[in-house]
């Protein structure tokens, strides 16, 4: 039987329990950093703290507990009481999937492992869903809200129309203290309106990761035969030969990745691109990396 780490995100998307995915996805990577001492979250230890009950046991500290015959775990410098906030893209253009997932589905998927985690790691957790101008559900960060963000990422359906700039300036005005931002998105905003955007949560000075999430065929534009197209966002269409365009489309759209990796990255905020296809353990650990530098970096 394949682990979950194994499986396609299609797959799990399918088990359609984002709880169950989460925790079995992040469990299992878990114990991948367990069999690899190279790889995994910091192994510095920073203190002793009273057992609590949802702790992993091989935690506990039995030489304590021999001298005291108090529980206690013990903790390390990843543990930080961080404000973790996610902020997923809900706009219609998220809807779209070739792969057998939607954008928005494997975005969920990754909100919910992100979240799971960083609650593992003691992490306060909070989630912002918004399309157009509006923000849908807001879930501010707290220790014990990882059920509500899981419950709100049930809901998230895709619809509206897709811009950031007044829904990042909302969340950057309603968080005055430092914490980290994972935007989920498909970054169908002009490079430059994008850079604007994210200003109001760099400016503030908390720490920026973005996931560009596109789907495979988004950048290979791999279809056959005269077709019309349909944008998902403004209803208007298209007809289109793939064939002729092919070249075209595939060119502007590495332009356009390229320019959100330069201009993104020259602006303190730290951007990748995310495939659909993507496995999540690997998602899981390049954002471990990025947590990482920007710790290292500070």
């Amino acid at each position: 039987m394949s682990t979950p780490l194994q499986m396609d995100p299609a797959t799990l998307a399918r088990i359609g329990n984002l709880e169950l995915v989460a925790r079995w996805v992040v469990d299992g990577f878990i114990a991948g950093l367990h069999r690899s001492p190279h790889l995994g979250v910091s192994t510095d230890f920073a203190e002793h703290r009273p057992y609590a009950p949802g702790d992993d046991i091989r935690r506990v500290d039995w030489r304590v507990y021999a001298r005291t015959e108090r529980t206690y775990v013990k903790t390390y410098e990843s543990e930080t009481n961080t404000n973790f906030t996610i902020l997923l893209d809900v706009s219609a253009s998220m809807g779209f999937g070739h792969g057998g997932i939607t954008k928005l589905a494997y975005a969920r998927l990754v909100a919910a492992t992100l979240a799971w985690f960083s609650r593992r790691q003691r992490d306060r957790v909070g989630l912002v869903t918004f399309a157009g101008d509006a923000l849908r559900e807001i879930v501010p960060p707290a220790a014990r809200h990882l059920p509500n963000i899981l419950h709100a990422l049930g809901r998230a359906t895709a619809s509206g129309r897709g811009t950031l700039a007044r829904p990042l300036l909302t969340v950057a005005q309603s968080q005055p203290r430092r914490g980290v931002f994972v935007l989920l998105s498909d970054l169908y905003e002009p490079v430059d309106d994008v850079s604007r955007a994210l200003a109001p949560l760099t400016g503030a000075g908390h720490d920026v990761i973005v996931m560009q999430v596109l789907d495979a065929a988004e950048r290979s534009f791999p279809f056959d035969g005269a077709t019309t197209f349909r944008d998902l966002e403004s209803g208007e269409r298209m007809a289109v030969s793939p064939a002729a365009l092919r070249a075209r489309y595939v060119a502007a759209m590495d332009a356009h990745v390229a320019a959100m990796r330069a201009r993104l990255g020259g602006a303190r905020v730290d951007y990748s691109l995310v495939d659909t296809s993507m496995p999540l353990d690997r998602v899981l650990f390049d954002y471990l990396l990025r947590r990482e530098f920007l710790r290292t970096a500070a």
